[in-house]
């Protein structure tokens, strides 16, 4: 068959097929359903957001001090009113899935962008600590604004404290999109249902994952390769456990050195511990403890 015959006689049997697939299992494709190309809207906020956090650092322009007002106010109140209707169409999409007719989306939505812009100084103050970890922990560091320029853990740990945020406010979608905009760009998937402490600091970043239930204290290092991960538990019927917790904690004071394996809801890396590179760790380490390679201590 010539390829404009097919064109024209077996091109429309595709899109007809692709068509009813798409209709019929994508409730998002509704027309009160989620706009998925608001992704791309998020992803913008999201860079307007950082922008706020760091100006002269994430923003287009240097932001002159006389500015900064004008700057910050102009920036937040755009990120306000586009971030609340992405916050309200979260919310309605899974009244929708949730067949919910009691909620009133956009109260909540208005909540939850308040809570979200009244918190952004603390997120600074406490990215800051971050930024500090990373000069005392990396030889290599001549100064801040080098680490906030040029080092990824930046990005990764900012997005996730913002997306974070949104997920203790119960906010759908949202948070996971952000969160998976800063693993593809930096290579570090940090899920934001994780709880990290201040003074923390990914070295190298590249191919680390920390998994939802993690929890992790106050100065923790980590280095390239880490999984903070779960054992995979299952139900009875053999699919994989969901809201239970899955994944480590770690105490404060740790360092992981590149590509540990830690995994598992029980397992506890104690205060002070230090685990070295390639080890595998499915049970608790006590504080001030030494792992090693052969996961001896």
């Amino acid at each position: 068959m010539e390829i404009n015959e097919w064109i024209n006689t077996r091109l429309p049997l595709v899109v007809r097929e692709l068509e009813e697939s798409i209709l019929n299992d994508f409730s998002s494709m509704a027309e009160d359903g989620l706009d998925l190309a608001g992704r791309n809207d998020i992803y913008q906020v999201l860079d307007d957001m950082l922008a706020a956090l760091f100006p002269g650092y994430y923003s287009k322009e240097k932001v002159p001090a006389g500015e900064m007002n004008f700057f910050l106010g102009d920036l937040l109140r755009h990120i306000s009113f586009k971030l609340y209707r992405h916050i309200r169409d979260a919310f309605k999409y899974r009244c929708i899935k949730d067949k919910c007719e009691h909620c009133d989306c956009e109260t909540r939505a208005g909540e939850v962008l308040m809570r979200l812009m009244e918190g952004l100084a603390g997120i600074r103050a406490v990215m800051l600590e971050d930024i500090r970890a990373a000069l005392e922990g990396d030889p290599a560091a001549k100064s801040l604004d080098e680490i906030v320029l040029s080092y990824p853990c930046i990005e990764a740990i900012a997005t996730y404290r913002i997306a974070h945020m949104l997920y203790e406010l119960d906010v759908p979608i949202i948070p996971r999109i952000m969160a998976e905009r800063a693993h593809s760009r930096t290579g570090i998937d940090i899920h934001p249902g994780a709880k990290i402490g201040p003074h923390f600091f990914i070295d190298h970043g590249t191919g680390v994952v920390i998994g939802e239930t993690t929890t992790i204290g106050r100065n923790v290092k980590l280095y390239q390769g880490v999984t903070l991960g779960a054992l995979s538990p299952f139900d009875k019927d053999g699919r994989p456990a969901k809201g239970v917790k899955r994944h480590p904690d770690i105490q404060d004071d740790v360092i992981i050195y590149a590509n540990a394996t830690i995994l598992g809801g029980t397992t506890v890396i104690g205060k002070g511990a230090i685990i070295g590179a390639n080890t595998w760790i499915t049970s608790s380490v006590p504080p001030g403890a030494v792992v090693g390679r052969d996961g001896g201590h």
